[in-house]
């Protein structure tokens, strides 16, 4: 069984930060992409940002763009990400999710191709 935990979410002020960690076991870790997504109320999942099985390739949602930076520790298997310069609408419930195949190459940015979830944690950005 895939398990993955979410922590470091909270309430912050505009402008502030937080790192958001997933910790991964039931798989082996370095051979999937990692995925952020996020939840608003009344709004549909959508992707944050994406790494690849090595850390060597990244992709982000443009409203993240230059704000939010996805990391991976394999050894440790875990998942990061550092989220500056938050904003009100950043709001929402985060997940961290498995790449639901072995890939070589791409980070899929689509829901659908991610195979194992966490249980979310909550991030509430104050105006």
């Amino acid at each position: 069984q895939v398990q993955l935990v979410e922590s470091g979410g909270g309430l912050v002020q505009a402008g502030g930060s937080l790192r958001l960690s997933c910790a991964a076991s039931g798989l082996t870790f370095s051979s999937y992409a990692m995925g952020w997504f996020r939840q608003a109320p009344g709004k549909e999942r959508e992707f944050v940002a994406g790494i690849n099985w090595s850390g060597g390739a990244t992709n982000y949602a443009d409203s993240v763009k230059g704000r939010f930076t996805i990391s991976r520790d394999n050894a440790k298997n875990t998942v990061h990400l550092q989220m500056n310069s938050l904003k009100p609408e950043d709001t929402a419930v985060y997940y961290c999710a498995a790449d639901n195949s072995r890939r070589r190459f791409g980070v899929p940015i689509t829901g659908t191709l991610y195979g194992a979830w966490g249980q979310g944690t909550q991030v509430t950005v104050s105006s």
